[in-house]
């Protein structure tokens, strides 16, 4: 199992008040990705996971204390179940792949996230 991103959770109501401060502070022009999740918008971009949406709806994205994109999915179950984590949320697909949540022995919530091919060959440095 490998950890290939780690992204510090935003939380703002409008991507286009927030986006142009991430990419003055990465560095980056355009965002690695971008989607809809019913009224919230998910940006990634340098370290960064935005969600911006109506609080109500953000509020939904909340439980996670983190977003860790790894190798593979299986394969971390497997760890995480082993060190006595509870899956809060079963392995879904998403636009850029498939996630799950976890609750760690201890309390933390955190999503994992395995991308598809094209987006780690795209985003993640060798």
């Amino acid at each position: 199992m490998s950890i290939l991103k780690t992204y510090a959770r935003l939380y703002a109501d409008s991507v286009e008040q927030s986006l142009p401060l991430l990419q003055q502070l990465t560095g980056s022009d355009e965002p690695d990705f971008r989607f809809t999740d019913g009224e919230v918008q998910l940006v990634g971009i340098g370290d960064f996971l935005l969600f911006a949406g109506p609080p109500e709806e953000r509020a939904k994205h909340m439980h996670g204390s983190a977003t860790v994109v790894v190798a593979d999915l299986d394969d971390l179950t497997e760890t995480l179940l082993a060190a006595g984590a509870v899956i809060t949320e079963a392995a879904t697909p998403a636009p850029t792949g498939r996630y799950l949540y976890a609750r760690h022995a201890g309390g933390p919530e955190v999503e994992y996230v395995e991308w598809t091919p094209e987006l780690v060959r795209r985003v993640v440095p060798r």
